[in-house]
C-alpha cells in the first residue's frame, strides 16, 4: 500500500492526465509484454504492477465520489480573490458562494477531467480591488483575463508560479509593479493602460513563445532589450505612449510573423533600421510623434503588399513621397503629416481603401499649378473619410473634381496653403461634410450657397481669403452648425437675421469683412454663442438691448465699427464674459455701474470713443482683469490706483486730459483739493456749533452701541441667511442614497464613491460623493475640493451645491460633497462603453466628430480658466475621461478636485507652499488609445 500510494504522489507531481487511468487493462497488456521481452518479469513484478493498475483502475472509478487535493487549494484561491475585490458594481462574485460548485462561479473555467482552474475571465466589469497573490495557488491556469477594470496595486509576483500560463490580459487597469518574467508558456501579454514604469524586463525575451505582447499607455523608459529579437513568433507589438527613447531598435530580423508595430508616443531617434523593411506579413507599422529621421525608401509600397495603416506622422522625416506607396493597394490609413517632406504628392491612383490621408504639416507643394491634380486620383477611394493637406505649400485651383471624392468625406481641410481661384460648386456633392478648413488661402469669389446643402457641417472656416460678395442666406439650413469662421475676407451687405435659426453656433467669427448696416436683433437670439466677434466691420446704430440674452457669451468683439450710444446695461447679464473690446466707436456716456457684476473680465478695451464721467472704482475690484485700456476718451476726476491700475503697462489711459492722479508712471497731474474760504464765525455761533456738535456726538455714539449689538445677537442667523448652500445631513444623504445602496451607485474612484441621490429640499436629482476616509489622503482630498470650489466658478467645471462634515450613526465621521448630477454621465462611459470594448482595436463610435470637438472646446475652457483666470492659479493634475462630466446637452464639466495643485502668485517666494499635498499626483500613466496627430 506504501509503493502504491508513492507511485499515485509521483503521477500526481508529474502531471500525468486522468485519461491514463480510463483504459487501465490495456496499459497493463502492453506492460508485461514490454517486461516480457527484456527478460525482466517475474512474480515480485507482476503482483507490483497488477496491484498498481487495480488501484489505478479503483481510483479512476472512483473520481466522483473523492475530491483531489488541487480542488480545494483552487476553491481557497478564488475566495482569497474575491476578497481582494472591494467593488463589484454588476455583482458578477455574488455567485461565488458554497452553494455551487467554484467550476460554475462566474468567469471561472474548469478542465473536464481533473476540474481544476483552468481560465479566469472577469474582463469589463468595473471591478475595483487588487489581485490577490493566491492567484499563483491556481496552477493550472491557461488564460487570466481581468482587462477593462479598475484594480490597483502591484501584479502580484506570484504570477511567475504559473507555468502553464499561456494568456495574460491585465490592460486598462491601475497596475503597478513588475512584469512577470518567468512564463515560459505565456503566447499573449497585455498590460497596456497601467501605471508600469521602469525598464522593459530583458529576460522578457526569452519567452520565445510569445505571440502578443502590449505595453503601451505606461511609463517605461530606456529602450527596447536586444533579447527581444529572439522573439521570432511575434506577432503584435504594442508600445505607444510611454517614454521609450534612444535609437529606434533593430530586432526585427527574425520576426518573420511580425504583423502589427506601433511604437508612437515615445522618444525614438535615429533612422529606421534596414530590417524593418523585411517584414513582408506587416499590416500595420506606426511610428507616429518620435524623433526618427531620414527619407523613406523608395519601394517602400512594394516591401509590404500587406500594408494597411502607415503612420509617421510628427516626426523628422524628409524627402519626397514614394511613388511606391501607390502599390500599397491594402492601405485604409496613411498618415505622413508633421514632418519635412516636400514635392509633388506621387499618384495615388491604386488606393482604393483610402478611409484617412493626412499630409498635414510639411512642405509639400512645388508652386505649380498641377500641384493638386493627386485628388482627383482619389476618387477611386471610396471609403475616404479623413482629408487633411493642411500647412504645406499646395499652390493653384481646387480642382472640380472634388466633387466627386467619396461621399463618405467628413473632414476636408486645406487651410494654410496658397491655393487661389474661387470655391467649386461641386464641393456640395461632398453630403456627409462634417468639417471644411478652407482659411488662409487666396480663394477668391463668392461663397457657394450650395454650401447651405451640407445639412451635416458643424464646422466651416474660410477666414483670411479674398471671399466677396454677400453671406448666403443658405445657410440657414445648417443646423448642426457650431462654429462659422469667415473673418478676413471682403465680404459685404447685412448679415443675414435669417443665420439666427442655426442655434447650435457657438463661434461666430465675421470681423474683418465689410459688413454694414445695423446688427440686427435676431444675431443676438443664438443663445449658445461664447465666442462672437464682428469687429473691423462698418456696422452702425446703437447695440441691441437683447445683448444679455448671451448668458454664456465669454468673448465679444465689436471694434472699429461706427457703432454709438451708451453702453447697454443689460451687459450685466453676460456674467462669463472674460473678452469685451469695444474700442473704436462713438459710444458715450459713462460706464454703467451694472457691469461692476462681469467680475470675471480679464480684457476690457473701450478706447477711441465718446465715453465721459469717473472711471469706476468698481474696477479695482477685477482681479482677473489683466489688460485694460480707456485712453481716448474723456475721463476725468481721479484714477484709481488699487488693482490693474497698479501696473501702468497693462493699464492705457492716455489722451484723457481731464484725469489727474493715479500712480506716478501714468504721469498724470496731481488732483486739485477745493478748500472753502474761511469766514469769521460769532462766539454765539461757536458756542451753538459746539453744541450741536457734542450733542450728534453723544447720538452716534449710542447709535452705533446700539447696532453692534443688535449685529452681534443676530450674526449667526445673518450668516445662516445668505448661506446659498443648502443644508445636508448624513442622515438626509443617507434618505436620498436608499441607504447607500448599490443600485445607487455610479462610479468608484480614488478617495470614495459617488452615488446618484434625491435630495428632499426642491427634489433635486444630485451626485453625492462620499469620501472613504479609510483610504490615505481622502481627508486631504476633501478639504482640496472645498478649497477648490470656494473660489472658482466656471460653466464648464462641475457646479458643488453644498457639502456634510460630520458623523454616521455608528460615530464614525463622514465628509461628503453634493454636485449638481450630469444625466449623460462621464467621457470615459461614452468612448469605452462595456458592450463595446471587446476586441483590442475596436473603436466605438457613440460619439460625432461634433461633439468630440465641443467636448475638447469645453475642457480647455475650464483648463484656461483655472490656469489664467482664478486668483491663485489651479492645476487639475488628474484629468482624464472619468473625471469629465456631460450634462442632458452634452456639455463637457470637468470634476474631481481632490488632487488639485494650488500654484504660487507670481509676487511670492517661490519656496513656498505650491499646493495640498505633496508627491505625484493624479492617475498617473492614464492615457486612453491614441489617434493620429495630423
Amino acid at each position: 500500500m506504501i509503493i502504491n500510494w508513492m507511485l499515485l504522489k509521483l503521477l500526481d507531481k508529474q502531471s500525468i492526465q486522468l485519461n491514463f487511468f480510463t483504459t487501465p487493462f490495456l496499459l497493463l497488456h502492453k506492460t508485461n509484454i514490454i517486461v516480457m521481452g527484456m527478460g525482466f518479469y517475474n512474480s515480485i513484478s507482476a503482483v507490483f504492477l497488477s496491484s498498481f493498475f487495480m488501484h489505478a483502475f479503483i481510483l479512476h472509478s472512483c473520481l466522483p465520489c473523492f475530491a483531489l487535493p488541487g480542488n480545494e487549494t483552487d476553491r481557497l484561491a478564488l475566495l482569497e480573490i474575491k476578497a481582494g475585490i472591494t467593488h463589484d458594481p454588476f455583482k458578477v462574485l455574488t455567485s461565488w458562494n458554497e452553494t455551487i460548485h467554484f467550476c460554475s462561479w462566474h468567469g471561472v473555467t474548469c478542465g473536464r477531467r481533473h476540474k481544476r482552474v483552468t481560465r479566469l475571465s472577469l474582463r469589463s466589469f468595473k471591478l475595483a480591488g487588487s489581485i490577490s497573490p493566491h492567484i499563483g495557488n491556481l496552477s493550472f491556469l491557461r488564460v487570466i483575463d481581468l482587462q477593462n477594470n479598475s484594480l490597483g496595486r502591484e501584479i502580484p509576483p506570484e504570477f511567475n508560479r504559473l507555468h502553464r500560463l499561456q494568456h495574460l490580459w491585465l490592460n486598462n487597469n491601475s497596475l503597478s509593479g513588475e512584469i512577470p518574467t518567468n512564463l515560459s508558456q505565456l503566447l499573449g501579454l497585455d498590460i497596456g493602460i497601467n501605471v508600469l514604469m521602469g525598464k522593459i524586463p530583458n529576460k522578457l525575451g526569452l519567452l520565445s513563445k510569445l505571440r502578443y505582447f502590449g505595453i503601451d499607455s505606461n511609463h517605461f523608459t530606456g529602450g527596447v532589450p536586444s533579447s527581444f529579437s529572439n522573439l521570432s513568433s511575434l506577432e503584435s507589438f504594442f508600445a505607444y505612449s510611454n517614454n521609450l527613447s534612444g535609437t529606434f531598435p533593430d530586432i526585427f530580423g527574425r520576426m518573420t510573423n511580425l504583423s502589427f508595430i506601433d511604437f508612437g508616443e515615445n522618444s525614438f531617434s535615429g533612422m529606421l533600421p534596414p530590417s524593418i523593411f523585411n517584414l513582408s506579413s506587416l499590416i500595420d507599422l506606426i511610428m507616429g510623434e518620435n524623433e526618427i529621421q531620414g527619407s523613406l525608401p523608395s519601394n517602400v509600397g512594394m516591401v509590404f503588399p500587406s500594408l494597411q495603416t502607415f503612420s509617421i506622422s510628427n516626426n523628422q522625416f524628409s524627402g519626397s513621397i514614394p511613388v511606391s506607396l501607390s502599390n500599397a493597394s491594402n492601405l485604409f490609413r496613411l498618415g505622413i503629416g508633421g514632418n519635412h517632406l516636400h514635392g509633388k504628392v506621387p499618384p495615388l491612383t491604386n488606393l482604393h481603401k483610402l478611409e484617412w490621408l493626412i499630409l498635414a504639416g510639411n512642405h509639400l507643394g512645388s508652386g505649380g499649378i498641377d500641384d493638386l491634380t493627386f485628388l482627383c486620383d482619389l476618387t477611386n477611394a471610396t471609403h475616404l473619410e479623413i482629408l487633411q493637406m493642411f500647412t504645406n505649400n499646395f499652390w493653384g485651383t481646387l480642382p472640380q473634381c472634388i466633387g466627386n471624392l467619396s461621399s463618405s468625406l467628413q473632414i476636408f481641410i486645406v487651410a494654410q496653403n496658397k491655393i487661389l481661384g474661387s470655391i467649386p460648386n461641386e464641393i456640395v456633392n461632398l453630403a456627409n461634410l462634417e468639417l471644411l478648413g478652407m482659411d488662409e488661402n487666396q480663394f477668391s469669389g463668392h461663397i457657394p450657397p450650395g454650401l447651405g446643402k451640407l445639412h451635416k457641417l458643424y464646422q466651416l472656416n474660410l477666414g483670411m481669403n479674398s471671399l466677396s460678395g454677400n453671406l448666403p442666406s443658405s445657410f440657414r439650413n445648417l443646423s448642426q452648425l457650431n462654429v462659422l469662421s469667415l473673418a478676413g475676407n471682403k465680404l459685404q451687405g447685412n448679415i443675414p437675421p435669417s443665420l439666427a435659426e442655426c442655434q447650435n453656433l457657438r463661434i461666430l467669427h465675421l470681423g474683418a469683412n465689410n459688413f454694414s448696416g445695423i446688427i440686427s436683433q435676431e444675431i443676438f437670439g443664438l443663445l449658445n454663442l461664447y465666442d462672437l466677434s464682428l469687429g473691423q466691420n462698418q456696422f452702425i446704430g446703437s447695440l441691441p438691448e437683447n445683448i444679455g440674452i448671451l448668458i454664456n457669451l465669454e468673448y465679444l468683439d465689436i471694434s472699429d465699427n461706427m457703432l454709438l450710444g451708451k453702453i447697454p446695461a443689460s451687459l450685466v447679464s453676460c456674467i462669463k464674459l472674460e473678452y469685451l473690446d469695444m474700442h473704436g466707436n462713438f459710444f458715450n456716456g459713462t460706464i454703467p455701474s451694472t457691469l461692476s457684476s462681469l467680475r470675471g473680465l480679464s480684457k476690457l478695451y473701450l478706447s477711441h470713443n465718446n465715453l465721459s464721467g469717473t472711471i469706476p472704482e468698481f474696477l479695482e475690484g477685477f482681479v482677473f482683469l489683466e489688460s485694460l485700456n480707456l485712453s481716448y476718451n474723456n475721463f476725468e476726476g481721479m484714477l484709481p490706483i488699487k488693482g490693474v491700475f497698479k501696473n501702468a503697462t497693462a493699464t492705457s489711459v492716455e489722451g484723457n486730459s481731464k484725469l489727474c492722479g493715479g500712480i506716478p508712471e501714468f504721469h498724470l497731474p496731481k488732483c486739485k483739493l477745493q478748500h472753502a474760504k474761511k469766514k469769521g464765525l460769532s462766539l454765539t455761533m461757536k458756542l451753538v456749533l459746539s453744541l450741536v456738535c457734542g450733542i450728534l456726538g453723544v447720538i452716534f455714539a449710542l447709535t452705533f452701541l446700539y447696532l453692534y449689538c443688535s449685529r452681534r445677537d443676530k450674526k449667526g442667523q445673518a450668516a445662516t441667511d445668505s448661506d446659498k448652500f443648502p443644508q445636508v445631513s448624513y442622515q438626509s444623504l443617507l434618505k436620498a442614497t436608499n441607504g447607500f445602496s448599490s443600485t445607487n451607485l455610479v462610479g468608484v474612484g480614488s478617495f470614495g464613491s459617488v452615488y446618484k441621490g434625491l435630495l428632499e429640499q426642491g427634489e433635486t436629482t444630485v451626485a453625492i460623493k462620499v469620501l472613504n476616509l479609510v483610504r490615505r489622503g481622502a481627508y486631504k482630498s476633501f478639504i482640496a475640493e472645498c478649497k477648490a470650489f470656494k473660489n472658482i466658478r466656471h460653466r464648464n467645471l462641475i457646479k458643488v451645491l453644498s457639502a456634510c462634515s460630520g458623523f454616521d450613526y455608528r460615530g464614525h465621521d463622514f465628509k461628503a460633497l453634493i454636485y449638481e448630477f450630469m444625466v449623460n454621465g462621464s467621457l470615459e462611459e461614452w468612448l469605452y462603453p462595456i458592450h463595446t470594448i471587446g476586441e483590442r482595436n475596436e473603436r466605438p463610435r457613440s460619439l460625432t466628430i461634433s461633439q468630440r470637438l465641443n467636448i475638447v472646446i469645453d475642457v480647455a475652457m475650464a483648463l484656461d480658466y483655472l490656469h489664467h483666470h482664478c486668483e491663485t492659479p489651479i492645476v487639475h493634475c488628474d484629468l482624464k475621461p472619468n473625471n469629465i462630466l456631460l450634462n442632458e446637452d452634452m456639455v463637457a464639466h470637468v470634476g474631481d478636485f481632490g488632487l488639485v495643485r494650488f500654484l504660487p502668485k507670481a509676487a511670492e517666494n517661490s519656496s513656498g507652499n505650491q499646493s495640498n499635498s505633496l508627491g505625484i499626483k493624479g492617475t498617473i500613466g492614464y492615457a486612453p488609445p491614441g489617434i493620429y496627430t495630423w
